[in-house]
């Protein structure tokens, strides 16, 4: 059995079952209030969306989103936002914006971009056609602009942002070591953590994208019944 004092965890394909909340989450969001264990959301989605989710699930204090670019934390009733990106570069990617949507005029940014700080996304499924989804990578390379993918998105954005660094951060504040915690995460975006952090696991449906990804979870799980949120909440029930 193991004593972790927090548990942080990819949002979409890990914690959300079928692009969507199922309530398996709800039962990942009880045990863990029973064992008093905070749960740190780590996402690529928007700030607004960090907004949301301490707002509506209570139990939450903290969040991660934009893929590492923020940190939204709830203490007393009030919500505090850090931003883990300098404003220079904040202001740079709204200004590569202008040439992005120049060079593609068709291409929208995602529903929550208007939510979005310091970083803008686009819907994969806007992006099906192969060679587009490479023309705008090459053009993100040739302006120094990092991007990477989750399960809906490409993310891009300016400066060096990433879960790890994010969640590094955090725990140092806790004054917590990262071997008393866990990660679970499914995607391609969830490298950084899967690279840097002790005790990471991959639940079953990251076999989509494992031949893909250079740094796998220590833990990878196999099988239907792993799948997503379910297999988030097999792990903590056998090992809490």
């Amino acid at each position: 059995m193991n004593n972790f004092k927090f548990v942080f965890s990819d949002f979409d394909g890990t914690l959300t079952f079928k692009e969507g909340l199922s309530p398996i989450f709800f039962d990942i969001l009880k045990l863990l209030e029973l064992k008093k264990i905070p749960l740190v959301i780590v996402t690529g989605r928007s700030l607004s969306w960090g907004h949301f989710l301490l707002t509506h699930f209570p139990f939450l204090t903290d969040v991660i989103v934009e893929g590492g670019g923020a940190i939204v934390s709830l203490s007393d009733k009030f919500i505090t936002e850090e931003c883990m990106v300098e404003i220079g570069e904040v202001e740079r990617l709204t200004h590569f914006l202008q040439e992005f949507h120049r060079e593609f005029p068709k291409i929208k940014l995602s529903v929550d971009s208007f939510g979005r700080k310091t970083d803008r996304a686009i819907e994969l499924h806007d992006l099906q056609d192969g060679i587009l989804f490479h023309h705008i990578e090459d053009f993100l390379r040739n302006h120094n602009i990092n991007f990477s993918t989750s399960n809906v998105h490409l993310n891009f954005w300016c400066g060096e942002v990433s879960k790890y660094i994010a969640v590094d951060h955090f725990l140092k504040k806790q004054k917590l070591d990262q071997s008393e915690c866990v990660f679970f995460g499914d995607s391609l975006n969830d490298q950084a953590m899967f690279k840097s952090f002790k005790n990471s696991v991959g639940v079953s449906n990251i076999s989509a994208v494992i031949n893909r990804l250079e740094h796998k979870p220590t833990t990878i799980l196999t099988g239907d019944e792993n799948i997503g949120p379910f297999g988030v909440l097999n792990y903590l029930k056998k090992n809490l």
